[in-house]
């Protein structure tokens, strides 16, 4: 891939995030990258990445500043990958904050739904490798049908329309493992790809050329 042809792709650092581990990775897949805590940078960017670790309730409230420039970019139709938390935060609400007594936190709301718990005599959190199973055709899971990667969650979206899972993940049910909005320029992973080896490697390869062509 020519310099001029690689994605200027942004890491949103709102305080919740393996930023080290995601930038390594779309480096490693071709990405020009910048973390940055300024909403401005978004609206220079091919592509943007919201990675995150940790409670929905507090993810939220970290990102409030970026709420606009996320909102802003993907009406845009440029592409937004969610990662793990991130991920979640792509759905309207979640169970999480209503366990812990927050009551309704409101999500990006870009693909509608909401984030429940595991139950059963499941082990929480689903933690370790397990299967990708595509769902639908989009660019980001472009040779990864059948592979598998690396999770670590205790809660999962489900989302209003089942089109929007691209790809699910065995544990007990069924679960969306990825999911993207209609048009495809949201996506997100509930696991991390840039601690799932070569098929997470593929999945940012698979982003950042998406980011490139649009």
């Amino acid at each position: 891939m020519s310099e001029r042809d690689r994605a200027d792709v942004v890491v949103v650092d709102y305080g919740l995030g393996n930023l080290r581990s995601v930038t390594r990775g779309l480096e490693r897949a071709g990405g020009r990258v910048e973390v940055t805590d300024d909403p401005g940078a978004l609206d220079r960017a091919d592509g943007i990445v919201l990675p995150g670790v940790g409670a929905f309730s507090e993810g939220m409230d970290n990102a409030g500043p970026f709420r606009d420039a996320l909102l802003d970019a993907a009406e845009d139709g440029r592409p937004l990958l969610g990662i793990c938390l991130g991920m979640q935060m792509l759905l309207t609400t979640s169970e999480e904050a209503e366990h812990a007594g927050e009551g309704d936190v409101e999500g990006l709301d870009l693909i509608p739904g909401t984030n429940l718990r595991f139950d059963g005599d499941r082990k929480v959190p689903h933690m370790g490798w397990n299967e990708l199973a595509v769902e639908r055709d989009h660019p980001l899971l472009a040779g990864v049908d059948g592979e598998y990667a690396y999770f670590v969650h205790s809660y999962y979206a489900e989302p209003d329309d089942t089109a929007a899972t691209a790809a699910s993940t065995e544990y007990g049910e069924r679960f969306a493992s990825v999911v993207a909005n209609e048009a495809g320029n949201v996506m997100g992973t509930q696991f991390h790809p840039e601690k799932s080896g070569e098929t997470g490697l593929r999945i940012l390869e698979n982003f950042v050329a998406y980011c490139a062509d649009q």
